[in-house]
Order: C-alpha cells, then sequence, then structure tokens
C-alpha cells in the first residue's frame, strides 16, 4: 500500500473532530498516540532485510487495512460535514496511495 499524504489543515481538523463532544475521544486519542508510538518505535529498531514471523506480518498488514479504512471514513465525514460533499474536495489537497 502507497503513502497516505495529508496537509496540515487536514491534520488539524482531524484532531478537532476526534476531540469535539465525545465521550470516547480521550480514550481514541490514547490508543492512536499509542498506535503511532509503537509503530514508529518498532520501525526504527527493525532492520531493513530483517523478516518478521508470518503472523507478524499478518497483524501488521491487517492494522495498516482498519487504520485506512478508519481515516478514510472519518475523513469522507468530515468532507460532508465541512465541504458539503465530495464533489466539492480539493483533490490537490489529499492523496491517498500512489
Amino acid at each position: 500500500m502507497g503513502n497516505i499524504v495529508l496537509t496540515e489543515t487536514q491534520i488539524q481538523r482531524l484532531q478537532k473532530k476526534l476531540t469535539e463532544g465525545k465521550e470516547g475521544s480521550k480514550m481514541t486519542k490514547q490508543q492512536l498516540f499509542t498506535i503511532a508510538t509503537l509503530a514508529y518505535k518498532m520501525w526504527e529498531l527493525l532492520d531493513e532485510n530483517e523478516e518478521l514471523d508470518d503472523w507478524m506480518d499478518s497483524k501488521i498488514a491487517q492494522a495498516e487495512q482498519s487504520v485506512v479504512a478508519v481515516v478514510k471514513a472519518f475523513m469522507y465525514d468530515e468532507v460532508e460535514d465541512s465541504l458539503g460533499g465530495m464533489d466539492k474536495l480539493n483533490y490537490d489537497d489529499l492523496v491517498i496511495g500512489k
């Protein structure tokens, strides 16, 4: 899967939406922080040619698919709310994949 590139404005909107009026938003932010921190740490420790067990590769692939699905749904809702529809989205500001 390719890279996901977000503008700073989109990231700020995502952060704001995660914290707006939801009881679970604090837990969500903590969970996202944990995922990001641990993933980055593992990325740093993992050698370029190091191979993981198959079950590890599978779990990482599943986690990536899950996070991408949530981000896409979350961003779709944000676009619907803020712009009035996907047809008004500036695709120059958002690149998902390669």
